[in-house]
């Protein structure tokens, strides 16, 4: 475990001051993309169905606290700020589903920035390896080929990093936006079918 520690810590020096942008980039595209896909998750899954949703409206009871699906959340938020006035009641269930679908989308604008900007970074890797090798040559001309090899190194390594952030961040950006989609659908005709409930 240690040599690959010693590995990866001579891989990110030999990228240059480049690295610790594109490392920071990662580190915190990577703290979104997995508190999206808890939050999701927790959408998916112990989700009451429809028609019950509808019950529980009716009664005027929150579902149990096991479920933690989409519907649960739009039931238990609704109820909350309920006020028995089936005019007002409908303004407050849109405006239920609206923050709901909003809270939906959190994060995966700056989540696709971000891997965004990754290659960016790469790319502003590659320049300055470009220009310390140019350096090297101006010194030594073309036959230092060892002085040279340092100026190559930050640019290909940057440029493969900020590749290998930006890709699965893209990826993942996408698949967010799908299940975001896909929950957003299902909490919006839950609204719609709660209506008759009100």
């Amino acid at each position: 475990m240690l040599p690959l520690f010693d590995n990866l810590a001579a891989y990110i020096r030999s990228g240059g001051l480049v690295m610790v942008p594109i490392l920071a980039v990662s580190l915190v595209m990577w703290v979104l993309i997995f508190n999206r896909v808890w939050f999701m998750r927790t959408l998916y899954v112990k989700n009451i169905s429809r028609t019950r949703a509808g019950e529980l409206v009716r009664l005027n009871q929150r579902p149990a606290d096991r479920y933690k699906g989409a519907n649960s959340l739009l039931v238990r938020e609704f109820l909350a700020r309920r006020t028995r006035d089936s005019d007002l009641d409908g303004y407050i269930l849109d405006e239920t589903v609206m923050e709901i679908c909003t809270s939906l989308d959190r994060y995966l604008a700056a989540i696709r920035v971000l891997s965004a900007v990754a290659p960016l970074l790469g790319l502003l890797g590659t320049v300055v390896g470009m220009m310390h090798t140019f350096e090297v040559i101006t010194v030594f001309g073309t036959g230092n080929a060892r002085a040279m090899a340092g100026g190559i190194s930050v640019a290909l390594i940057t440029t493969q990093t900020g590749l290998m952030v930006a890709i699965p961040g893209l990826y993942m950006a996408g698949w967010l936006t799908r299940r975001s989609r896909n929950l957003k659908n299902r909490i919006s005709a839950t609204g719609i079918y709660l209506r008759r409930f009100i």
